[in-house]
């Protein structure tokens, strides 16, 4: 097992890592809009979110020697699902090889962000 960290992602905030490599797969774990820099939450609307939790994971990818197109499966949460549509113009933007996914909505999410995003890629 091999951590992955990076300052160009958030710093955890709890007892976790940003993400590990096991068995040729990457698994970050999830990423809400947080500033790495700052530690402040981007935007109050959901494409502002949603652009920076993609560049979170975007940053953690790189740190890897990875990028988005390595990506097989992502787990989305969403604060409001009648967020989806708006949500999911930013995501595609990213995500442009289609990984599987799951997106589902949350009563709420840490520091009451509107999304988070989760990546599992391989790293082979």
């Amino acid at each position: 097992m091999k951590i992955i960290a990076t300052d160009k992602a958030p710093a955890a905030i709890g007892p976790y890592s940003q993400a590990y490599i096991v068995n040729g797969f990457l698994f970050t774990s999830g990423q809400i809009p947080l500033d790495p820099a700052s530690g402040t939450i981007v935007g109050t609307k959901i494409a502002e979110q949603a652009e920076q939790s993609c560049r979170n994971i975007g940053a953690i990818l790189e740190a890897a020697g990875l990028d988005f197109s390595k990506v097989v499966k992502t787990v989305c949460f969403l604060a409001d699902m009648s967020d989806f549509a708006a949500f999911n113009a930013v995501y595609e933007k990213y995500f442009v090889s289609k990984p599987a996914r799951s997106c589902v909505a949350v009563k709420t999410l840490p520091k009451n962000v509107l999304c988070e995003i989760e990546a599992v890629a391989a790293a082979d």
